[in-house]
């Protein structure tokens, strides 16, 4: 028979919840969660700099951030190394792609912020587990969380398209079926009520082509 409490001993992130506020030191000065208020956020972590596939991601979100940026979204990536070795691994990229990315990397040395938002499995030895990504609304809610394996890199289009679907469907009118593209119509949300249903009976199911 248990006869304590059941409580988590570390706050973690959760989808349409608050994000876990942050402040922390990175390649561009300290970054704030409260100072992209505002804004679309996507935060994404990787488990260590210079390992290959860490790098080409980074590589195309750097080519990518301009896209983000016209869409009112900001990047910010995380690392569990220091900053001195993001800004070494930022020189390294530069020198053998041309590109250096502008966005910030923030430390985690302490896994803290990793912890926070459920990067890490419990009992973990690494930081072999921290390789996700959040997207943060402009009240500062979380609005989708991915998570790959550290053998796997993530489609910086993808991750775009995510952005955009969940910008379009921010009002709760309609929803983004799958492979939805900006553009594309928005699906009518399923109806939850008795009269809601009533309603939607012999209309289409798209939200007048909605984007």
């Amino acid at each position: 028979m248990f006869d304590g409490d059941i409580r988590e001993p570390t706050p973690i992130a959760r989808l349409d919840e608050p994000a876990p506020r942050f402040e922390a030191r990175s390649t561009t000065g300290t970054v704030r969660l409260d100072d992209h208020r505002g804004r679309w956020i996507m935060l994404f972590a990787h488990p260590a700099d210079f390992t290959p596939v860490c790098t080409s991601e980074f590589v195309a979100l750097a080519r990518a951030s301009g896209n983000f940026q016209a869409i009112g979204c900001d990047l910010i990536g995380l690392s569990v190394d220091s900053v001195y070795a993001h800004l070494a691994w930022l020189e390294r990229i530069e020198a053998d792609f041309g590109i250096r990315p502008a966005f910030p990397l923030i430390e985690d040395p302490s896994l803290a912020i990793s912890r926070a938002y459920g990067m890490v499995h419990p009992g973990a030895s690494t930081t072999a587990t921290v390789r996700s990504v959040f997207v943060i609304d402009p009240d500062g809610v979380l609005r989708a969380m991915v998570h790959y394996p550290i053998n796997v890199g993530r489609s910086v289009g993808e991750l775009l398209r995510l952005v955009k679907a969940l910008q379009a469907t921010a009002d709760g009118r309609g929803v983004a079926g799958e492979g939805w593209q900006e553009g594309d119509p928005l699906l009518t949300p399923a109806p939850d009520t008795a009269r809601a249903l009533s309603s939607a009976k012999g209309s289409s199911w798209y939200a007048g082509g909605a984007s």
